[in-house]
């Protein structure tokens, strides 16, 4: 089982009560927008947002997908990680886990993010820059 200390990017928020569905836990959709939270801050980290405004190239999701373990519900605190687990030539996969305050690890997930050059609407190379900014939070060498 993967550890919350395995991923050095972090997001900490309580559970809302309008994110629960009929069924009185959190609907699967909102797991989603929780990996969402946790992969924009890693992207503040990294720069993507600064170098999409200089140059237009900026990472777009290809696939993901959510494991779910436990059923959070409110009243809960949670704590969702991120890593990058993998830097290919255009891609780069990330790795998400939920852990809950009341129940532990509530989720795991991952998505394949390409880069993308939006003034041509084609596919690029990871740029150097972000391999390195992505080594350094992974802590690799």
């Amino acid at each position: 089982m993967k550890d919350i200390e395995e991923f050095p990017v972090q997001v900490r928020f309580p559970v809302a009560w309008g994110e629960m569905d009929g069924f009185y836990h959190v609907n699967n959709v909102q797991y989603f927008r929780y990996f969402e939270n946790a992969r924009a801050k890693y992207f503040d980290e990294v720069g993507f947002w600064e170098m999409h405004l200089k140059t237009g190239i900026a990472p777009v999701m290809a696939e993901t997908k959510c494991k779910y373990l436990q059923s959070i519900s409110y009243p809960d605190n949670l704590v969702v990680g991120t890593r990058v687990s993998h830097v290919g030539k255009t891609s780069f996969i990330m790795e998400y886990i939920i852990v809950s305050e009341k129940l532990g690890v509530a989720a795991t997930g991952e998505g394949v993010l390409v880069m993308v050059d939006f003034n041509t609407s084609q596919k690029v190379s990871v740029p150097d820059d972000i391999r390195a900014a992505i080594k350094k939070i992974e802590k690799r060498d």
